[in-house]
């Protein structure tokens, strides 16, 4: 394993996290038993992945603190509330409330990253003026090391929420979506979080359009018919990947283009698979993608900002 450190914290982390969400769940969304989830939790400890990110709405906190039982002092904990719901901005006292669920469930007396869950651009005056100062309180209690904020990044995914958030410079951490078919967190969210080391964590490095060729045919097509995406060949858009020499596969592809990125610091990935998380593991540890392949992928999705692969 690859460690690194994770902005101005100071951490020292893994280049690779364990996502406990998306659609996987550590396999929980597939059917597996939390001890089997929570097996799956060790076992990447003993991978060498240190940092492990849930939610509370991700129903993985309690599988996580199960994983970590005994071994709290090897992870770094990222985990998350949400500040709104459908019914609109959600009560401080209810994200207090769920910080102590998080804090219960997790097994633990302290959370290293706390962030605010999903934040899109009209939450953001709400958690900023309401939930901030009350959770700043919890870190001078030592319930939080430091805080973080992540953006809904399948409806935003230009990035509005962190532009603004990263102007402000509250957040130690912030969660953003890139990988090779929105790479637009390179020129919009990227360069501030280096200026100011703010941490990244990755997510959506691989979803269903970089994992199903059915679903990567539908999307560039739309891309296409958008004249946004031309030169490509529309019933395999990234052959050129898997068909490279030094490539494996798109999604191996995928991992390499995210991990090796100026200003991303911890790529993320999910499974219910201890084999899975194995293959995942070598492929963001694997070397950058080779140049002629980075200039390809430049000139096919440099410039999208309107899709999240998901």
């Amino acid at each position: 394993m690859e460690n690194t450190i994770l902005g101005r914290t100071g951490l020292n982390v893994s280049v690779v996290g364990l996502g406990c969400g998306g659609h996987s769940r550590l396999g929980a969304a597939h059917g597996s038993s939390a001890s089997v989830a929570s097996d799956l939790v060790r076992h990447s400890l003993d991978l060498g992945i240190n940092f492990i990110d849930t939610a509370a709405a991700y129903g993985t906190e309690s599988i996580v603190g199960d994983g970590l039982e005994g071994r709290r002092q090897e992870a770094v904990i990222s985990t998350k509330s949400s500040v709104s719901t459908a019914a609109g901005p959600r009560p401080v006292s209810e994200i207090l409330e769920s910080l102590e669920n998080s804090l219960h469930s997790l097994k633990t007396d302290y959370i290293d990253v706390f962030n605010l869950h999903g934040v899109t651009l009209g939450d953001y005056d709400y958690a900023v003026q309401e939930v901030v100062p009350v959770l700043q309180k919890q870190q001078q209690n030592g319930k939080i090391r430091y805080l973080g904020v992540t953006e809904a990044f399948i409806r935003d995914p230009s990035h509005q929420m962190l532009q603004r958030a990263l102007q402000d410079d509250l957040f130690d951490v912030v969660m953003v979506g890139f990988n090779l078919l929105n790479p637009s967190a390179r020129r919009l969210v990227f360069p501030k979080t280096q200026d100011n080391n703010v941490a990244t964590q990755i997510m959506f490095a691989v979803r269903r359009a970089l994992s199903r060729p059915e679903a990567l045919i539908e999307l560039v097509g739309e891309l296409v018919d958008k004249n946004l995406v031309s030169d490509v060949d529309a019933q395999n858009p990234l052959g050129f990947l898997s068909e490279h020499q030094d490539v494996k596969s798109v999604v191996e592809a995928a991992y390499r283009f995210c991990r090796h990125e100026p200003g991303a610091t911890v790529v993320l990935t999910g499974t219910g698979s201890k084999q899975h998380l194995a293959e995942n593991i070598e492929s963001i540890l694997a070397p950058a993608l080779p140049q002629d392949v980075r200039n390809t992928l430049q000139k096919l999705f440099g410039e999208i900002d309107s899709v999240s692969g998901n």
